[in-house]
């Protein structure tokens, strides 16, 4: 009896990879698609419920002017008295009748004057926009001399998944990367913390694009009903050490970066 030959295994799969060749228009739907979604079932939490408190609340009680870029709603300055810049038209409603200043803009155009701002908050924001030299020359640009900057940046590019995509992101940051780039415009990173709270799991990341895919608004539901109050809940303090400190196996970094001041001419 003739036995035919085995089927040839199917070949791996390619890893995935950033997707920096994504223009800046295939980028705003992804992310538009993802985060309209996001925000049109969410309801907007107070930024004394994250880990970033304490560290924010020391630095605005200091800063008057203030700015945060894209916060969606999960804000993580005060409401009253900070100015809040977002694409959301979902976004922008909910956070003015918590009682904010916010106004339509982007990281790239942002509405603001020049100098205009001691303490500016911009989190998972750099990853999502196809030109991150112009994003920070504009958050250069409204920083005045001496100010704080708070910003989040995934890490190393071979960590990339399928979800970094479908989340609109263009890119991972190596460690020495994020660096050269910050120093580029005129940012210095003080201190770090590991932040965020992607699955260790793969398959739960997958069983999560899955959904999202096919049952958005169901898996919207549970995300924004669920897995964040119980992500808010469980969520550590962070832990802050100088500049970058060790970044492997790190998926997500909280930079506290300064803008110096100019050295005074003689």
């Amino acid at each position: 009896m003739l036995r035919s030959a085995p089927s040839p295994p199917n070949p791996p799969m390619p890893a995935p990879r950033p997707a920096a060749n994504r223009n800046g228009a295939e980028l705003t739907r992804a992310n538009r698609d993802f985060y309209d979604s996001l925000w049109a079932g969410a309801k907007l939490i107070a930024p004394q419920r994250f880990n970033t408190w304490p560290l924010l609340r020391e630095l605005a009680a200091a800063a008057p002017r203030r700015l945060e870029v894209a916060p969606g709603l999960r804000p993580r300055l005060p409401l009253h008295g900070s100015c809040f810049v977002d694409l959301s038209p979902v976004a922008l409603r909910r956070l003015q009748a918590g009682g904010a200043d916010a106004v339509h803009g982007t990281i790239g155009a942002l509405p603001c004057a020049d100098a205009s701002f001691d303490l500016v908050c911009a989190l998972d924001i750099l990853e999502h926009v196809a030109d991150d030299e112009h994003a920070l020359a504009e958050l250069a640009r409204v920083t005045a001399p001496g100010a704080s900057v708070l910003l989040s940046v995934p890490l190393h590019p071979a960590a990339w998944t399928a979800f970094d995509d479908f989340v609109g992101h263009c890119r991972r940051y190596e460690p020495e990367q994020i660096v050269a780039l910050l120093a580029r415009h005129g940012f210095s990173i003080e201190r770090s913390a590991v932040y965020g709270m992607q699955p260790k799991s793969s398959r739960l990341l997958e069983l999560g694009q899955w959904f999202l895919t096919h049952h958005r608004e169901h898996a919207m539901w549970w995300y924004n009903r669920v897995l964040m109050p119980l992500g808010l809940r469980f969520q550590k303090p962070l832990r802050w050490r100088a500049g970058l400190g060790d970044t492997g196996g790190v998926d997500e970094l909280l930079l506290r970066c300064r803008r110096p001041v100019p050295a005074p001419s003689r």
